[in-house]
């Protein structure tokens, strides 16, 4: 074996955490492959699952970002993600850091928008794919740069399709990334992306309107690639209420993030947790 393999090997031993009452409350203890055995077997068992998605700037806001994540778990969410499209502050690593501190138990999931969001206090990484798009970078380009790191740190790589869905209006996600949303009304095209993720090996779909978007993903969309895929199905964007949440689930999301409403209401996160789990 040689020299790097072993750091690599020695630094992801180091950064297992021990199986503990608070993590078995949630269903999850890390190991490998964990996280994606719980997308899995939430969907086969038809139990959804509530996702928080923490932006890295809070790092810099500690009152808050404490408050969201307590929140958060108040609220039996089940996965924290932690990132964002474009991130502004330089708190990145100190933000996982704290959430994972606070998470009780719960899996603290990567949602990266560039090589440069990877922490070793995280348990896990989507390993993001645009397929709904033509950019090579976020294809491939940046999965080659990231791979060195994510296997050094030990993390958790989920291979997920990143699905971009018109919300409305144009998002942060749609600029960064510099390509043309799903049509929200084409779920035509949404099955035949998905299907093409799964068929090359991804392991879920993530459908997205992207943080700040008018709308959610339609039901009818969601609907659509339930029927023509066999993996979990994460959704995002655009959801403000419990009656939208339920609908979504009810639709075929396995997994429901929330992000910017949260943070707007805090107490958001109990009514959708409410809507989620019922």
């Amino acid at each position: 074996m040689g020299r790097s393999r072993e750091a690599a090997v020695s630094v992801a031993h180091a950064t297992v955490r021990p199986f503990n009452e608070e993590a078995a409350k949630v269903g999850y203890v890390r190991g490998m492959g964990a996280v994606l055995q719980l997308l899995e077997k939430a969907k086969r068992d038809g139990r959804k699952l509530l996702a928080v998605l923490v932006d890295p700037d809070l790092g810099e806001q500690g009152d808050l970002l404490e408050r969201t994540v307590q929140n958060a778990c108040t609220a039996k969410a089940d996965l924290i993600l932690v990132g964002g499209s474009l991130l502004t502050s330089t708190a990145f690593d100190a933000c996982v850091r704290k959430v994972k501190q606070l998470s009780a138990g719960r899996p603290v999931v990567l949602f990266p928008g560039s090589p440069t969001q990877l922490s070793a206090h995280a348990d896990a990484v989507l390993f993001l794919s645009l397929i709904s798009g033509r950019n090579p970078e976020l294809l491939i380009g940046h999965h080659v740069t990231a791979a060195p790191t994510v296997r050094a740190l030990g993390l958790e790589a989920v291979p997920t399709g990143y699905m971009l869905v018109d919300g409305g209006r144009p998002t942060t996600a749609s600029y960064v990334s510099q390509s043309h949303p799903i049509p929200s009304d084409k779920p035509g095209v949404a099955c035949a992306v998905a299907m093409a993720g799964e068929l090359l090996g991804l392991r879920s779909i993530y459908l997205d309107t992207g943080s700040g978007a008018m709308n959610t993903v339609q039901p009818e969309m969601i609907h659509a690639v339930r029927g023509c895929v066999d993996l979990p199905i994460i959704v995002g964007g655009g959801v403000n209420d419990a009656q939208t949440a339920r609908s979504l689930c009810e639709a075929g999301a396995d997994v429901l993030v929330v992000g910017k409403p949260f943070e707007r209401d805090p107490e958001l996160v109990f009514a959708l947790s409410e809507a989620v789990h019922a």
